[in-house]
């Protein structure tokens, strides 16, 4: 497969989001991380991201719209949805919905659950070719699965190149860490930890948001246990480094990579996956992380970090 590189240009943008239209898969940047998007009502459209990725099937996947009349055609909105959305969209933070009955949405993107999960990003090319594409698209992380999110074009070339048919080019993501999810079914609920804090999803809602029980069956992406990995072994909370580990540190510390030398936590999460990327193309077989900080986006790194060093 031939996989295009496209510009951020308006005549090139117009030209990707007839991939979508025509059943194509189409990585694009967001503010969180790169997306690998896909037109959400087709099944083979939605297995082509499967196919690329590797991905687990019982993992759905995050449905991207650019407004919530498109996303009331499928999912059940409510007060709470709504209260959520005016603070916090667009932007990173994803809300699982009730499906309605009537939704034109691939069973494949749901895994075959009975509801879905939905987001309006905030970044100008995702929002463009939503717009151009004038269909919800399914849109994991463009990356193989297991491995690292992809924060930059050059990620995702050198990672899916002959494996999807399209790649904008454009700046690195802003955020970089994926979106927080959190559940808004019988009882809300925070699914995974992402770049809006639950605390502040929390004051919003007026309402303490439950956490996910470690048993608890995959209602949202990003939930299996380890799903953010690069090839070498991780070893947390690391204060001593031992002989033939590579360091990757935070704060005032010698390291072979340091995510914030300055303990800035928004730093350390904007550098988070594009250095366990270089931890792989550095050919680490042991790695060793310094202590983060459990407070405000510590806890999405941290989280993140718990996954990659999770067996595999």
């Amino acid at each position: 497969m031939q996989t295009k590189i496209f510009k951020p240009s308006k005549q090139d943008l117009v030209e990707a989001s007839e991939l979508i239209k025509g059943g194509g898969t189409l990585a694009f940047p967001t503010e969180t991380v790169y997306g690998l998007g896909a037109d959400a009502t087709s099944n083979i459209a939605v297995a082509k991201i499967y196919q690329a990725k590797g991905r687990p099937s019982f993992n759905p996947l995050i449905i991207h719209c650019f407004s919530i009349d498109q996303i009331k055609a499928f999912a059940l909105w409510s007060s709470e949805a709504q209260v959520a959305a005016d603070k916090f969209w667009p932007g990173p933070l994803t809300m699982v919905l009730p499906l309605l009955p009537e939704s034109n949405i691939s069973s494949l993107a749901l895994a075959g659950l009975q509801t879905v999960a939905v987001r309006i990003p905030a970044h100008p090319i995702a929002q463009k070719i939503l717009k151009l594409s004038n269909t919800p698209i399914a849109a994991p992380s463009a990356n193989p699965s297991g491995t690292v999110s992809a924060t930059k074009a050059e990620h995702v070339v050198s990672r899916l190149s002959g494996k999807i048919e399209g790649i904008i080019s454009g700046k690195a993501s802003k955020i970089g860490l994926e979106s927080t999810i959190i559940s808004l079914l019988t009882e809300a609920s925070i699914l995974r930890f992402g770049a809006i804090g639950a605390a502040e999803i929390s004051d919003v809602l007026g309402i303490n948001l439950k956490k996910p029980e470690q048993d608890e069956k995959i209602s949202a992406p990003g939930q299996l246990s380890s799903h953010y990995a690069p090839k070498g072994s991780i070893r947390l909370n690391s204060k001593t480094i031992k002989e033939n580990e590579v360091h990757l540190g935070f704060g005032k510390v010698k390291s072979d990579l340091n995510l914030s030398k300055t303990e800035n936590l928004i730093e350390a999460a904007a550098n988070l996956f594009d250095f366990l990327h270089k931890l792989d193309e550095m050919g680490a077989e042991k790695i060793a992380v310094s202590p983060i900080p459990e407070k405000g986006i510590g806890i999405a790194i941290n989280d993140r970090l718990r996954r990659a060093a999770a067996p595999r």
